[in-house]
């Protein structure tokens, strides 16, 4: 795998927690895609020093930071030993309309099975809103599950919540970790681990009403205190707050230092609709795990 243990590419990228996850544990990053212009902003601001390459055109004139994977020649994208995709979620969550395939970004899966069809990489790891697993009474589920088998690729699932990895947010999620037909499958998911980080270490040791926050939500909107629905308001020292990027980066275990280059509404909206890393991060590792005993047999 050269000096990096793997590369890997990023679709769906948002702000880049895959990215951030994949890098920690040695990954280097050869493609990515990503149509929404505040995210490529935070993206590039974020990841052009990390991976500089992916910032410029190889040498078939392919961008690799894609917009639109839509309109992408899969055949042009980079050679790669890793797959990650957070899908758009929004057509099977809670917080979204629950339209399924039947919204045109539920069938965004579709150009990610064309990628894996084209490409072959050793291992897919995909995630999504945990309302993927029972939409339509397990219909859509059904269809990816089967056609990753189609595509000869083991499928191996688990709901996992943020708060089983050291974050103060439940936040469930369904984790998708997939390896190539050739390879020998032994993937287990990881342990979880305690609590080590309570809603007060988000604040800055400030007195909080909550240990274990509210999900942020997808979108980022904040809500009133006194709404039963509220996910973001808090009791900080006494005091309403509601989150800012700085805590939300906190609670999705982004690094104080990331930055947003727009304003702290849209920022809120991306660290909604991002993913959390240590549990990214912990899933990759024994992925990553699998593919170098693979490579010792």
């Amino acid at each position: 795998m050269g000096n990096n243990r793997f590369t890997f590419i990023d679709l769906f990228a948002g702000i880049g927690g895959f990215h951030i996850a994949m890098h920690n544990i040695g990954g280097k990053c050869v493609f990515a895609s990503e149509w929404d212009s505040n995210c490529r902003k935070t993206y590039r601001k974020n990841f052009d020093r990390i991976s500089p390459s992916i910032f410029k055109k190889n040498d078939s004139d392919l961008k690799l930071f894609a917009e639109d994977i839509t309109k992408v020649d899969v055949n042009l994208i980079p050679n790669h030993d890793v797959l990650c995709a957070g899908f758009p979620c929004q057509p099977f969550s809670q917080a979204g309309y629950k339209l399924g395939f039947e919204d045109i970004r539920g069938t965004l899966f579709f150009n990610v099975a064309d990628i894996i069809r084209a490409k072959k990489p050793k291992a897919v790891f995909l995630e999504n809103v945990r309302g993927l697993l029972k939409h339509d009474n397990g219909r859509t589920f059904n269809v990816i599950e089967n056609t990753l088998r189609e595509l000869c690729y083991t499928v191996n699932y688990k709901i996992i919540k943020a708060s089983d990895f050291g974050l103060p947010q439940h936040r469930p999620r369904i984790y998708i970790i997939c390896m190539r037909s050739d390879i020998k499958d032994t993937f287990e998911f990881p342990e979880a681990i305690p609590l080590t980080m309570t809603m007060s270490d988000v604040f800055d040791g400030a007195e909080v009403n909550k240990k274990i926050g509210y999900t942020l939500r997808v979108g980022g909107k904040g809500s009133p205190i006194d709404d039963r629905r509220n996910w973001d308001g808090y009791l900080v020292d006494g005091k309403v707050r509601r989150l800012k990027p700085k805590e939300g980066k906190r609670m999705q275990g982004f690094p104080d230092e990331f930055e947003f280059p727009i304003s702290d509404s849209i920022a809120m909206k991306q660290l909604g609709n991002s993913v959390a890393i240590p549990v990214i991060q912990a899933c990759a590792e024994k992925m990553i795990e699998v593919l170098e005993e693979n490579e010792q047999c």
